[in-house]
């Protein structure tokens, strides 16, 4: 019994692993590929792979090098280049001979009331003291100051005693006689600008707040300019906003370079470094155009002095120009005479004598400071700023 079960065992076990070798190797067989899908007319071709042969287009010609076209340069798209901004452009300044002459009736429209009063009341038959009082008087109010008044007057009541008989062309002569001599035509009024050393001439501008100073230093550059001079500018004028650009536009216009400095920054240091400056480049005149102030602030005038004092550890200035507002009449000889104590005032420049201002004022503030008016201001154009002719002036004061 037991070797019957013992058999039937053997052989179940055969049976199994029969069957586990048949499942195995059908297991192993591949399935048939699956068919072919359509092909997707839409997908994009298939790119080539590394490795596989280029195919040369069979409807497609070979060409030689000499038959490739290459790309046109003028195609390419231009290289724009940006151009540097345009230098302003440097103007020719008017000629300074003769300019008082030419800006004459621009002169004689304001002046003309004290020359054609004196002429008109000495023209009288009979030169009483009334009449004599009332010649005074028109001095006086044309700004010719007391003392210049009294001695001309009394030239005047002289001549006329011992003339006579008196024509219109007579007086005329005799008036333009008188105010010459008043005017002192003896006086150098040349604008120094030549150093005696090998250095450029140095010429500081002063004066108090809004008489136009830094306006007549830029003018004063241009006089010097048509002149034939190389003019550097020193922008000294730290404390009113903007007074260096405003001094800079001015050198720009005739090619004259402007030294600056930081605003609010020390204006002696400015002024040292512009007159180093123009000795390196061998300038002819360097101009310093120095902070306006008024003539009660001690403190500021102080530091007038300190900027002179350190300019001249370069070289002595040549030129120490004030300048004064003609309108502001005999005010402005206590301004005057407070710059005077201050840095040795060499000439006078006087602006704005085509407006409101008073002949008279260039006599009596040439007597206050023994100086004499070099330069006078007749009008807002660029080249209105002219030397002081005495004969000129005259001729416009007493009229044709």
């Amino acid at each position: 019994m037991e070797i019957v079960i013992l058999a039937v065992v053997i052989a179940v076990v055969v049976i199994g692993a029969l069957g586990g070798l048949v499942i195995g190797s059908r297991r192993r067989k591949q399935l048939p590929p699956p068919p072919p899908a359509a092909p997707d007319i839409t997908a994009p071709p298939a790119e080539p792979h590394v490795g596989d042969e280029a195919e040369t287009p069979r409807d497609e010609t070979r060409r030689t090098i000499e038959e490739v076209d290459l790309p046109d340069a003028s195609a390419t798209a231009p290289v724009v280049v940006e151009e540097p901004p345009a230098a302003p452009e440097v103007e020719i300044p008017e000629p300074t001979a003769g300019r008082l002459v030419r800006l004459r009736t621009r002169l004689s429209r304001s002046q003309n009331a004290l020359g054609k009063g004196l002429l008109t009341l000495l023209s009288r038959e009979h030169l009483d003291e009334d009449t004599w009082e009332e010649i005074e008087d028109t001095l006086l109010t044309a700004d010719v100051g007391v003392q210049p008044t009294q001695e001309l007057v009394e030239r005047l009541r002289e001549r006329v005693r011992v003339l006579g008989t008196r024509t219109p062309e007579e007086l005329r002569t005799l008036l333009r006689e008188e105010l010459l001599t008043l005017l002192v035509p003896d006086f150098d009024r040349t604008v120094h600008t030549e150093s005696p050393l090998d250095t450029p001439g140095i010429v500081m501008v002063v004066g108090v707040n809004g008489t136009g100073k830094t306006t007549t230093t830029g003018k004063l550059a241009r006089v010097l300019v048509a002149d034939g001079k190389h003019v550097l500018l020193g922008a000294a004028d730290t404390f009113r906003a903007a007074a260096a650009d405003q001094l800079q536009t001015w050198g720009e216009r005739v090619g004259a370079r402007t030294v600056r400095g930081p605003e609010g920054g020390d204006p002696a240091s400015i002024a040292f470094d512009a007159v180093k400056e123009g000795i390196q480049e061998g300038a002819d005149v360097v101009l310093i155009d120095t902070a306006g102030r008024l003539h009660t602030k001690t403190g500021l005038m102080d530091e007038l002095g300190k900027v002179k004092r350190v300019v001249e550890k370069h070289a002595p200035l040549d030129e120490v120009l004030l300048v004064l507002d003609a309108t502001t009449g005999q005010n402005g000889l206590v301004q005057a005479r407070v710059f005077a104590e201050v840095v040795d005032i060499t000439g006078i420049v006087l602006t704005k004598l085509d407006g409101t201002a008073k002949g008279g004022i260039v006599i009596a503030v040439q007597r206050e400071l023994g100086v004499p008016v070099k330069l006078v201001g007749l009008g807002e154009g660029a080249d209105d700023l002219a030397p002081f002719e005495p004969e000129a002036f005259v001729d416009a004061l007493i009229g044709e």
